[in-house]
């Protein structure tokens, strides 16, 4: 694992294990936790942009296709740098792989729990998710909790930095705002697996799941909201700003849970779903044992492989 893959399993706000203990477990000099990374320069912001908009349409490419689609483009760019670009944007490729990092050091990893589960009803899970926002001169990082059943966003926050207190607050306001769900799903991410935000829902009395090796399909959902809002909204208005992201989000946010028709949900709103909890009554109830790459071919969905004419377009 490289060093800035170390220094992102940091837990600031970790109750037994100070900075300087982590770093010393992680092999990792102090300097480097507490030093601000420097700005990318604005070949790196042109290349991310670039990269955002590959990812969110075929999330399943990984650092070596995204190169050479890049080169094909006429880009200057090796492996090794794309892969540095993916891990400041806090992408991976979606798709079963082995298991090549290790959770910091008092980060537990919790059980996956979905396996067989129909999900039918609000406030049965939740999920949350990081995408990468390009903004001007820079980017942003988004944080969004997700009603499964229903798709309603319940909560957002943006940040300049991947610490885990932004994705607290968010989880904090959804909990205050919604109630709790009986069991809240994430990824094996740092953020997601931190005692500041585990203790949050063990706090709660909610159960938590972790997406487990070969489980990156249950990213799904929260991925086609992620595209929706870049092709919506993000793509379309290039914020130039934070202010300008955070007012633009939050109105492109109410619009899709309170005025967008979801195709899967009978073309009624994520937000009249959750209150109406009649997710399974409209016949949306999803059976994780049953969700298969094939699902995704829906219209409106996020497509597992690029069609040649797709892929013509948006590499032109």
């Amino acid at each position: 694992m490289s060093a800035p893959d170390r220094r992102a399993l940091i837990d600031r706000d970790h109750g037994r294990l100070s900075i300087r203990r982590q770093c010393g477990l992680l092999g990792i000099a102090r300097s480097g936790v507490y030093r601000p990374p420097p700005p990318a320069n604005d070949n790196d912001l042109a290349l991310m942009r670039r990269i955002d908009v590959l990812f969110t349409a075929w999330p399943f490419l990984g650092s070596r296709r995204m190169a050479a689609m890049l080169r094909a483009e006429g880009h200057h760019i090796n492996r090794k740098r794309m892969q540095r670009l993916m891990r400041r944007m806090g992408i991976a490729a979606l798709g079963p792989k082995p298991r090549t990092t290790k959770p910091a050091p008092g980060h537990k990893i919790f059980p996956y729990l979905l396996r067989g589960l129909t999900i039918d009803r609000p406030n049965q899970v939740w999920a949350a998710d990081i995408t990468y926002i390009p903004i001007g001169r820079g980017f942003l990082y988004l944080v969004a909790v997700i009603d499964w059943a229903s798709r309603a966003v319940l909560s957002w926050r943006l940040s300049n930095t991947m610490d885990v207190s932004f994705c607290v607050s968010a989880l904090e306001e959804a909990l205050a705002r919604f109630g709790r769900p009986e069991i809240f799903n994430t990824d094996q991410g740092s953020q997601f697996t931190s005692a500041a935000f585990t203790g949050t829902l063990m706090a709660a009395g909610v159960r938590i799941s972790m997406d487990g090796r070969g489980r990156w399909m249950d990213n799904v959902f929260i991925e086609r909201l992620w595209r929706s809002l870049k092709y919506e909204d993000i793509y379309l208005k290039g914020y130039a700003d934070g202010r300008e992201a955070r007012a633009g989000i939050a109105a492109w946010i109410a619009f899709y849970n309170l005025q967008r028709p979801h195709q899967a949900l009978a073309n009624r709103t994520p937000m009249a779903v959750w209150r109406d909890g009649t997710a399974g009554e409209i016949g949306q109830a999803v059976d994780m044992a049953l969700l298969v790459p094939r699902s995704l071919d829906n219209a409106g969905a996020l497509p597992t492989y690029p069609q040649p004419q797709q892929q013509q377009a948006k590499v032109a």
